[in-house]
């Protein structure tokens, strides 16, 4: 978390060594962080629902370049890592929906607080770097 305790601040610690990965997680800190002040800042809901709709179709390619990467390098744990990134999708997609529901920007943010950032955190520090460590191996082969 950032130093404002609003949204995401980026670190050399999230880097796995991948360019174009790397930049998209740095891009989605600040789309998250953006989306959290949003929030906080009382925007009209239809803008919310347009920068949730921008953030959700982000990540879902941001998935789709990550697994391409997976694959070609021939990740050995592709299939599970994958799965992951499934299962955020739908967790994402029920709480977009309860929010088109209900217009909470409060229940909002705290689902983006409390799911999005925590699961972007954890995933790049757990599952992402393991890729990393992968790539690297086998470039130091």
């Amino acid at each position: 978390m950032s130093g404002n305790k609003i949204g995401l601040a980026w670190s050399e610690d999230f880097e796995l060594g991948c360019e174009e990965v790397d930049a998209q997680h740095r891009q989605l800190f600040i789309l998250v962080t953006d989306l959290i002040k949003a929030c906080t800042e009382g925007y009209d809901t239809e803008i919310l629902q347009e920068t949730l709709e921008f953030l959700i179709d982000y990540t879902v390619q941001h998935f789709n370049d990550e697994e391409a990467f997976m694959v070609r390098y021939e990740y050995p744990d592709y299939e599970r890592h994958k799965g992951i990134h499934n299962g955020f999708k739908k967790t994402v997609r029920n709480f977009v929906v309860d929010f088109v529901e209900n217009d909470s920007t409060t229940d909002l943010s705290n689902d983006v607080n409390r799911i999005v950032v925590r699961w972007l955190i954890n995933h790049i520090q757990r599952e992402d770097k393991k890729i990393g460590d992968y790539v690297r191996s086998l470039e130091s082969a």
